[in-house]
């Protein structure tokens, strides 16, 4: 999924990293080959590497919500395995162009006094640290509840400074404590991103008549006759959305749907080239855009 990602015949969608060339220099044992100029060491007749500036470099703190609520459906459509996947995804091509990537979330543990605690993997970059992210995001699962206000509120204060806030979730929270929480965030400087995760299988009920509906992270049941309550839920469901979106929009916040009826990298691509990560060297801008 990646390398088809990099492959893109158009401009790269992702990061706005760039690196500024600046001078050559002999190369060194333990220089990395992609950085030898290969064309000017044939004019010299010998090993000449390539001295960049950086451009921009961003924190990037992926947020990945872990109720039970992403654990639906049962499938190849299951919400929380596509979130990993596309922040796996994101996260790999923004380590590949230089940037610090971390992780956070919350799981359920019964010994603190809260019901739950906070996973965190610190933005770093490199080789070996991308290992380590990519396992920690394969080892989450979703279960219980996800104290989303409180975990966005925390992740906006670990990025220390100006950096990208990536809130991957399907949003079935606190409207309200989640919005405030994501437009604080955006308020400090962030590019903060809300991106919903939305199966195919509940924007609207199947056909027929009764059926028993169970909460996944309440475990709460209803009885409902789909009959009479199909339309209606459809129409709650679209509403729904649109708050989420104009919400985001009236408060700085980039919203996008990430539908996991389709392939994860025509989507990620999609959302990056509709609105570009900006980054800390232009905080905020693709937010207002």
């Amino acid at each position: 999924m990646v390398e088809g990602l990099r492959r893109g015949g158009e401009r790269s969608p992702f990061l706005g990293i760039g690196a500024e060339f600046r001078q050559h220099r002999p190369y060194q044992i333990g220089d990395e080959l992609k950085h030898v100029d290969w064309k000017v060491s044939a004019r010299h007749d010998r090993l000449l590497t390539r001295q960049l500036r950086e451009t921009t470099n961003a924190s990037v703190l992926l947020v990945l919500d872990t109720s039970a609520s992403m654990a639906f459906p049962d499938g190849a459509h299951e919400k929380f395995r596509y979130a990993q996947i596309a922040s796996a995804a994101l996260a790999w091509i923004a380590l590949d162009q230089g940037h610090a990537v971390g992780l956070l979330t919350a799981v359920p543990d019964a010994r603190t006094t809260t019901g739950d605690r906070l996973v965190y993997v610190a933005p770093r970059a490199g080789v070996l640290h991308r290992r380590a992210l990519l396992a920690a995001i394969a080892q989450l699962t979703a279960q219980g509840t996800w104290p989303a206000a409180r975990t966005v509120q925390r992740a906006s204060t670990l990025l220390r400074r100006r950096g990208v806030l990536v809130v991957v979730s399907d949003y079935y929270d606190d409207e309200e404590a989640v919005r405030r929480a994501l437009a604080e965030a955006a308020r400090r400087g962030h590019d903060v991103r809300q991106w919903q995760v939305v199966a195919p299988e509940e924007r609207a009920l199947p056909p027929g008549g009764p059926q028993e509906l169970e909460d996944l992270e309440t475990g709460a049941r209803r009885l409902i006759d789909r009959r009479t309550l199909g339309d209606a839920y459809a129409a709650a469901h679209r509403a729904f959305l649109e708050r989420c979106r104009t919400g985001a929009q009236r408060d700085g916040v980039v919203w996008a749907a990430l539908d996991t009826g389709a392939p994860p990298e025509r989507v990620l691509r999609d959302v990056l080239r509709a609105a570009p990560l900006a980054g800390p060297s232009t905080p905020g801008v693709a937010a207002r855009t």
